[in-house]
């Protein structure tokens, strides 16, 4: 008989210097901690998001949290505080949270895989698995993203209408096409310090992704500027033993939730 996962029922709320992140945690066992991209939530995710990891919550207790000034969660108005790195401590903070005796495993998504980077090379006794989706520009392909971030933080402060119509107009990869990606899940007061923590932030340098010595999957969705596959070819390749998945379609990305749940699982055992 398939275990079922267990109902959402846990909403604490964590107290971080600046901040109080807030989670839900649903199942019973190691704890893996879900990390969300750019603008989203949680509840941005459960709308919209691809893939649904509840199929995690059946062997392992899944903590998904909204990122600093994301969400539910607070924050100031600091852009340093929303750099990669720092949210990295964010992160580390839940784990030791959540689970102080034993490490963690993550699943991130675009900034969540920047941010569980960070953090893995930080401490790495901390994570027993990584699950990388969605890796984001980086390195060589980083700067134009970096500008277009900036671009948009000038509008959040300065004309919001425009960064409506700026984000409008953007053209939906074509492995999404047809489906509402969602909005932007940040108050207005913290959005331009989002937007340039992001602008400022990379992946670690590519030589450095060979001191993470955790299982590790890597996945990947085709035909998005904003997460290349080179770069998730990149970071597949420099870490030891790595596993790469490229999605073709919106289907294959909707599977993710299982194949995460089916790595974890393997690599717990």
């Amino acid at each position: 008989m398939t275990q079922q996962p267990a109902p959402a029922a846990d909403f604490p709320v964590v107290p971080l210097p600046g901040a109080r992140l807030a989670c839900t945690v649903r199942g019973t066992g190691p704890a893996v901690l879900l990390a969300h991209g750019i603008t989203c939530s949680r509840a941005h995710d459960a709308r919209y998001g691809l893939p649904d990891y509840a199929p995690v919550a059946a062997h392992h207790r899944l903590v998904a949290y909204d990122a600093r000034g994301h969400g539910e969660s607070g924050g100031r108005p600091e852009p340093a505080a929303y750099e990669w790195s720092a949210l990295a401590g964010d992160m580390l903070a839940l784990a030791d949270h959540f689970s102080p005796e034993a490490p963690v495993a993550a699943i991130g998504c675009s900034m969540g895989t920047a941010t569980a980077l960070h953090a893995a090379l930080r401490a790495p006794e901390r994570f027993f698995a990584l699950v990388l989706t969605a890796v984001p520009t980086a390195w060589e392909t980083r700067a134009a993203q970096a500008g277009l971030y900036r671009r948009m933080a000038a509008l959040a402060a300065e004309d919001p209408a425009a960064l409506d119509a700026l984000r409008a107009a953007a053209p939906t990869p074509p492995v999404f096409a047809g489906r509402d990606q969602g909005g932007v899940d940040v108050r207005a007061a913290l959005l331009p310090a989002v937007l340039e923590g992001a602008a400022g932030s990379d992946l670690p340098a590519p030589e450095t992704l060979a001191r993470i010595t955790v299982p590790t999957l890597v996945l990947a969705w085709d035909t998005d500027p904003g997460h290349p596959v080179s770069s998730a070819e990149t970071v597949a390749k420099h870490i030891p033993g790595a596993r790469l998945s490229v999605a073709r379609t919106a289907a294959e990305v909707e599977g993710w939730g299982q194949v995460a749940a089916d790595f974890l699982r393997e690599a717990g055992s």
